[in-house]
Order: C-alpha cells, then sequence, then structure tokens
C-alpha cells in the first residue's frame, strides 16, 4: 500500500490530502449489498436554494445533508443556506428516520439509513449528489457511497470514520433523562430543562436534545418527537459499521473527512483504514470538538467550499 501525502495549509484549518493506491489488481470496486430489498421510509426535507445558481435545476448536482443522533433537518438549516450561496448548489436537508418529522420505524442502523438515502435520490431523481453527513449522518454516506457508488459524486464525512467503535455512554444517559421528560409529561421547556440538567451538565447539549420536543395535537404536555425505545435499543450497534472488510469494496471517487482536534471519533489509527475504503479522501482537522459544524462553522464552511467548488 502506498501512501502519498501533500500538505496544503489553509488559515483556520489543517489539511492533509491523501492518495492512496492498492496494489492487489483484483480488488473490487464495489460490492451488492442486501439493503437493496430493505424497506424503505420517505424521509422529509427542507429545500435550500441559491440565489444564483450555478447548476439548471435542483435534481442536478446537489447536496444532501445528514444530521446525527438527536439531530434533524433544522439543525443544518444555516450551513446549508451558506453552502448553497457559496456553491450556487441545491441543498437538500433531510430528517433521516425516526429523526424530525420523518417517518419512524422499528429498524435503526446504517444499512437501513442507507437504503432511505438511496430512495431519496431516486424518488427525487437526483443525479451526481454530494452526501455531508456528521456523526451518524456520516456512517450513512460512507455507507450508501460504498454500497451504491454510482449514486454519489462525492461525500463529506464529519468526524466519523468508517470503522466499528463503543459508542459514547452520554447518548444512553441522554435517552434516560429524555424518557423521564416524557414520563413527567411537562407542559414548559424550562420544567424539562430542569429534569435533563442532572443529566448533562451542558446547557447547549440539553438545548440541542430538547429541540426534539413538541407538542402532540389535542396535548397540553410536551412529548419527543424520536421514538426513544427504538433509539435506546440501537445504541448498541450505532457505533458499527456495515462494511469490515476493504478489500472488498471502495468509493473511487472523491471523499472529505472533517474531523474536530478536541473529539476522538476519527484517531490517527483509523486513517489508513479510510484510505482503505475511500481512496481519494482528503482530511481536514478543525479546531473544535465532535459538534464542530456548530462550533466552527467558518472553518467547516471552508473546508467543504474549497473542497467543492470547481476545480481550474
Amino acid at each position: 500500500m502506498l501512501a502519498k501525502i501533500i500538505p496544503r495549509p489553509a488559515a483556520s484549518v489543517r489539511q492533509i490530502r491523501f492518495t492512496l493506491t492498492l496494489n492487489n489488481p483484483s480488488t473490487k470496486l464495489f460490492s451488492t449489498s442486501p439493503a437493496r430489498s430493505l424497506p424503505t421510509v420517505p424521509l422529509v426535507y427542507d429545500l435550500h436554494s441559491p440565489a444564483k445558481p450555478s447548476v439548471s435545476d435542483a435534481q442536478t448536482s446537489p447536496i444532501i445533508v445528514m444530521h446525527g443522533l438527536f439531530g434533524s433537518k433544522k439543525n443544518n438549516r444555516s450551513i446549508s443556506k451558506v453552502l448553497a450561496r457559496d456553491l450556487g448548489r441545491h441543498v437538500y436537508a433531510i430528517d433521516l428516520r425516526n429523526h424530525g418529522e420523518s417517518p419512524h420505524a422499528p429498524r435503526h442502523d446504517y444499512t437501513a439509513m442507507a437504503a432511505d438515502v438511496a430512495d431519496f435520490i431516486s424518488t427525487h431523481k437526483l443525479t451526481n449528489p454530494t452526501l455531508i453527513g456528521h456523526s451518524m449522518g456520516a456512517k450513512t454516506a460512507m455507507a450508501l457511497a460504498l454500497r451504491s457508488p454510482n449514486l454519489v459524486a462525492s461525500i463529506v464525512a464529519v468526524d466519523n470514520a468508517p470503522v466499528d467503535a463503543r459508542l459514547e455512554s452520554d447518548f444512553a444517559r441522554y435517552i434516560r433523562g429524555m424518557k423521564e421528560i416524557d414520563a413527567a409529561a411537562v407542559t414548559r421547556h424550562a420544567e424539562a430543562d430542569k429534569i435533563l440538567e442532572p443529566y448533562e451538565q451542558s446547557l447547549t447539549i440539553r438545548q440541542f436534545l430538547l429541540g426534539n420536543l413538541h407538542r402532540p395535537e389535542g396535548s397540553k404536555a410536551q412529548k419527543f418527537r424520536v421514538p426513544l425505545s427504538v433509539l435506546g435499543k440501537a445504541l448498541d450497534h450505532l457505533g458499527d459499521f456495515p462494511y469490515k472488510n476493504p478489500g472488498e469494496v471502495r468509493f473511487e471517487k472523491p471523499a472529505l473527512f472533517i474531523r474536530g482536534t478536541k473529539s476522538k471519533y476519527v484517531p490517527d489509527e483509523v486513517i489508513p483504514i479510510i484510505g482503505q475504503f475511500f481512496p481519494r479522501f482528503e482530511l481536514v482537522d478543525v479546531e473544535a470538538g465532535h459538534w464542530l459544524i456548530s462550533e466552527n462553522p467558518e472553518a467547516f464552511r471552508e473546508a467543504v467550499v474549497r473542497f467543492l467548488e470547481p476545480k481550474e
């Protein structure tokens, strides 16, 4: 295995480009996944259109933005508008299954979520889309790119890697706190925040989690939109990645991996594995933690625009 590393300086990020060539000429470029026959759910989305589009319509070379666990399309509203403006491309911010306004389903893993997004691309007749995903959305993007490389032009994986990893215990704790809020039948946001505070000290993270609250029609009490039982059961395998052998499947198109310098989700030791699955990948370090899109949106924007802007 040969790797060529080319440093590429930037004002607010550290970027490295890797070009990796496998010595095995018989390596398969992709494999057929059973996901093709999976039942899918129709994903709810917001479409952000540029004032000065560089493409002819919303179906050509769009960007699809995917949130992380407990997130939704509304969390990506600001960055979606900015990317539409700066790149002149239409941006679809979607709710993955069991999140936001998209339907609930008992199965919640990356094979199923990738199948949903593939169906979304097909249903909306999208061609050459770029997938941008954070955390859970990043593994969904990677899984779909490896499963159906013909559907995807490029990917941006934000603070996650194509490896099995233990999910942080914080998420199980959040589920317990959110279930307590549901059981308490709170009517005010402040009540919910008070219940959640012992489970999470950060006000920012509590506000993020409580963004999933809504008031069902005809009810005074607020409830969580997300199916807590389904997601709670899924936690044990949400750190897993469905593809284990990079010798069997690769995505030969451009891929950008962005990681937070204060995050542990993409340690240096997994970089060779990234290169085996995604031989045309670039790596950018952003001064931030795991929630880097909200913590350092300008550095994230710079990295994505530099990656996606037309090359001379």
